[in-house]
């Protein structure tokens, strides 16, 4: 009786300490599956870009992990980089690396994840009758300087930009490869970093003008996405280094994140899970060619 409960009482104590390591949590296996036993909780906030992708690939996750929570918001990522480095999310979605969003010190703190890449593409209304324009002419639209459609081949008709504010990713990242590094001309009656809303005030606006990520046009039957020299941007064109207004997406950790953050992003980057990112029109970095990689070094 005695040898019984000295037993019991040894598998009471390696429960407990297991729970106080935290031993519900393994990391899934080095594939990227997330078939390992999982709980706890994931916060996510940033791009809007990503957050269609960070949303499903959550939905996907928690089916596979019933034991785990993972919240996705958007904000923009300069903000979800701040909430990261101060701990009061796990991951931190940004269409930019965290250098451009903070200081050195706190850029420091954060570790990097590239879960896809994403194109972005300038848009107007179908009705307009646009559908290509060349640098220059994109350049003089979004600061301001050509405010009439027929000064670039299109209809008599205002031009009405679709701004985004400073925080956007999306904003840095088509200032960089669309731009040629100048800065937009500020609208603030039309400034959003919300890609749905603006997909909106373009499809309802001839004369609007802006800019999304490839994705929010997968299924989208009212918007126009322009070409730029010739080259549409499609996620082809972005794989073989022809068009060149795209970026990696990155999910940030303080360190190395929680547990449960870790599986998260490993389930993301899985074989398992990349069919998904380029059905949602999102792009797989493997699959970028040397002359992309190298573009964009």
């Amino acid at each position: 009786m005695k040898r019984t409960f000295a037993l019991i009482g040894l598998a009471g104590l390696l429960a407990m300490g297991l729970a106080a390591c935290g031993g519900s949590a393994s990391a899934p296996a080095a594939s990227g599956s997330a078939s390992g036993a999982m709980s706890g909780s994931v916060t996510a906030s940033g791009s809007s870009a990503l957050l269609p992708l960070a949303k499903a690939a959550a939905d996907s996750f928690m089916n596979e992990n019933p034991d785990v929570t993972v919240t996705v918001n958007g904000g923009g990522s300069g903000t979800g980089l701040k909430q990261a480095a101060e701990g009061s999310v796990d991951i931190g979605n940004s269409d930019v690396t965290a250098e451009e969003k903070l200081d050195a010190e706190t850029a420091k703190t954060l570790t990097d994840h590239k879960v896809a890449t994403v194109t972005m593409a300038a848009v107007v209304s179908k009705d307009l009758g646009v559908a290509n324009l060349t640098t220059d002419q994109l350049i003089a639209i979004f600061t301001g300087k050509t405010t009439n459609w027929k000064d670039v081949g299109g209809p008599d008709e205002a031009i009405i930009l679709v701004t985004r504010p400073s925080s956007s990713g999306t904003r840095a990242l088509f200032k960089k490869w669309a731009m040629n590094g100048e800065e937009e001309a500020s609208n603030a009656a039309l400034e959003t970093d919300d890609s749905g809303t603006l997909v909106q005030t373009v499809s309802s606006s001839k004369g609007a003008i802006g800019y999304v990520a490839l994705p929010y046009l997968v299924n989208s039957g009212t918007l126009q996405a322009i070409a730029i020299d010739g080259v549409e941007p499609t996620l082809e064109n972005t794989y073989n280094g022809t068009y060149k207004v795209w970026g990696y997406e990155h999910m940030y950790t303080k360190g190395e994140g929680s547990a449960a953050a870790a599986a998260f992003i490993s389930y993301m980057t899985s074989e398992e899970f990349a069919p998904s990112i380029e059905k949602m029109g999102y792009g797989v970095p493997t699959k970028l060619s040397d002359a992309a990689v190298q573009s964009h070094q």
